[in-house]
């Protein structure tokens, strides 16, 4: 099997080594932070008079002024009050060694800020009063505010955050105030429909979405420094509580009752209707001043997608200002936390996370903060998964990049051109939403952030999952960029999901990993590198979705998150097509209904084929480089 190929310049991994082993020396050097800072309270008003919790870390070294660093967050600014230091300061523990002054805000509406909280406010472009406000005039009247009056300072402010607090970054940046001279979003949510948190191409991640809104979405009547109360499985096995749960309407009957207002409204808005298209962050990413550095994980189970598309988006709308973007192979947040070292069973030669705090987010900040040191940071800074080596790119995704299909075959075969059989051609599977196919062997509650790399050998013994590979690999393969599933399809139901799974079969004599305390056996192991769901009613419109025909071919074409992999010699390509992945996501009952108010007797058995034949020639469209 030949790609096409094309040279990539990439970091000596000795230096990545030594820079990985030094990180790690650094961050385990103690640091009292309370010796070292002066910890105020304040409530900072904003121009409609709604006042905003915030802490500021103020140092006690006077001799020189320093920059401030900005985190807004609905996850709580703790521990409160002004006798309680946080033990750790800014994005990573060298932060508060350098020297900053650091700022945490609960946003409007959280914690003990003021206000109504509402989930990812919609940005508004056109304002008119005081009374026009979202989180882009939020952070300005903060930044506005903190200048006015905070001591020692040196008139620049940086933002960062993950997830949640990504998203903050990305709107405080729009039409950004002139002393923001650095932002860091890292993971942020760009748009909870289409491909970050909840949904993804409007399949609901029920796990996640369930889970994390048992107990963030509880309502909060007044200011409290108390956390909502854990919400209570009963069981640690995902897979049966959610299958007993039954359908999404029960969600709500048996266990929120109508004190989770946020996933009444997800409920009560199937489609990509104004609700959740006000609710994407990427078209108004507009007027940004500042040097931006996103931040993302090649196997971020949350937020991939909002990572890569809010670089894409600054960069199309904000020509001309410093705007890079940086992928590792990280877990959600894992560039913060832990070495990343691994995910699950997978390896990755180096650590990674201590590489990037020390030697890519750092000099970023000091660099536009404080005029330290040189910067030469390329616009993309990716991590190649498999071959395990950092890359510096000029350009993400590669535009010189060469374009591949990789075609289904009779017998379980891929390769690279199509067959020539008849008209007809197809495989098949029943699929039965009552008994879908499990995301994983393992039992948990939740979405794991070990499914993005997981072992697919237990999905590809079930008769309802379709398994197509290539044969071993003659040389490196490389994959870089966003991938295309184009299918051909037909179901007997009139809705359906399709599943499609891009994984790295491991050769049969692969080296178990050392050390190995869970005895896994890497010979033969399918690593996934990219899963994604298409709701089959959303093929033609997010908005307006249509039935499926029962027996009729149609066309489902969607793309996959981006990724940076190399198939290694003598491993094989493989790609997996199911309808069930729960209960990662929900199910479909097969049956054009709206599925948030279905009924157990909606769900139904269904017979779906992929066709494969020159005039509908199923195919998986990816960009390989050298």
């Amino acid at each position: 099997m030949n790609f096409r190929h094309l040279f990539i310049p990439r970091l000596s991994f000795v230096l990545l080594l030594i820079f990985s082993f030094s990180g790690a020396l650094h961050a385990q050097e103690s640091f009292d932070v309370k010796a070292h800072y002066t910890k105020t309270e304040q409530l900072i008003p904003m121009r409609d008079g709604v006042k905003l919790f915030t802490s500021i870390y103020v140092s006690k070294d006077t001799a020189q002024k320093y920059p401030i660093m900005l985190i807004r967050t609905p996850y709580t600014v703790a521990p409160y009050g002004t006798d309680a230091y946080k033990e750790n300061l800014g994005p990573s523990p060298a932060f508060a060694r350098e020297g900053y002054i650091f700022v945490y805000q609960d946003v409007r509406g959280r914690w003990l800020s003021e206000g109504e909280y509402v989930n990812v406010r919609p940005h508004r472009a056109q304002k008119s009063g005081t009374k026009d406000i979202d989180e882009s005039t939020d952070t300005y009247d903060t930044v506005e505010w903190l200048l006015k009056n905070v001591p020692n300072h040196n008139g620049r402010v940086g933002m960062w955050g993950i997830s949640y607090p990504g998203f903050y970054v990305s709107a405080g940046i729009i039409d950004s105030h002139p002393a923001i001279k650095a932002a860091s979003p890292q993971a942020p949510i760009a748009d909870w429909f289409i491909g970050d948190d909840f949904h993804h191409n409007g399949a609901l991640f029920l796990p996640h979405g369930f889970n994390f809104l048992a107990s963030f979405g509880r309502p909060r009547p007044k200011p409290t420094t108390q956390a909502p109360p854990r919400f209570e499985h009963g069981t640690p096995d995902g897979y049966k509580f959610f299958l007993e749960m039954g359908p999404l309407k029960n969600a709500n009957e048996r266990y929120f009752k109508d004190e989770v207002a946020f996933w009444n409204e997800m409920m009560a808005h199937p489609n990509y209707d104004e609700y959740w298209q006000a609710r994407n962050l990427l078209p108004h990413l507009k007027n940004v001043k500042t040097a931006v550095m996103t931040v993302g994980g090649w196997f971020d189970a949350e937020d991939l997608y909002g990572a890569l598309k809010t670089y894409d988006s600054i960069e199309r709308k904000n020509p001309g200002i410093y705007n890079v973007l940086v992928m590792g192979p990280w877990f959600h947040g894992g560039w913060a936390r832990g070495d990343g070292e691994g995910l699950g069973d997978v390896r990755f030669g180096a650590k990674t996370s201590a590489f990037y705090r020390d030697q890519i987010e750092l000099p970023f900040f000091n660099f536009h903060l404080k005029d330290k040191g040189e910067l030469k940071l390329p616009e993309a800074y990716v991590f190649r998964t498999g071959a395990n080596v950092w890359e510096q790119r000029a350009e993400w995704p590669p535009k010189n990049a060469a374009a591949q299909s990789l075609y289904f075959h009779a017998n379980g075969r891929l390769a690279l051109t199509p067959q020539g059989e008849s008209a007809t051609a197809f495989d098949e599977y029943i699929s039965d939403p009552n008994k879908p196919v499990p995301v994983t062997t393992k039992t948990a509650i939740g979405m794991t952030r070990e499914y993005m790399v997981e072992d697919q050998r237990h999905a590809a013994t079930r008769p309802d999952v379709l398994v197509y590979q290539t044969d071993a690999l003659s040389e490196d393969v490389t994959i870089a960029g966003p991938i295309v599933a184009n299918l051909f399809v037909s179901t007997t139901g009139t809705d359906s999901d399709f599943v499609v799974k891009l994984i790295d079969v491991y050769p049969d004599d692969a080296p178990d990993n050392e050390p190995n305390p869970s005895d896994v056996r890497m010979a033969g192991y399918q690593m996934l590198i990219r899963g994604e769901p298409m709701r089959a009613r959303f093929r033609n419109s997010f908005t307006n979705p249509e039935p499926m025909r029962p027996g009729e071919i149609e066309k489902i074409e969607f793309t996959l998150p981006d990724a940076f992999h190399t198939f290694k010699k003598g491993h094989r390509v493989m790609i997996q097509i199911q309808s069930t992945w729960f209960p990662l996501v929900d199910r479909n009952p097969q049956k054009f209904v709206d599925i948030n108010k279905a009924t157990e007797a909606d769900f139904q058995k269904a017979t779906q084929r992929l066709y494969h034949s020159p005039k509908f020639s199923s195919q998986v469209r990816v960009l390989t480089v050298k």
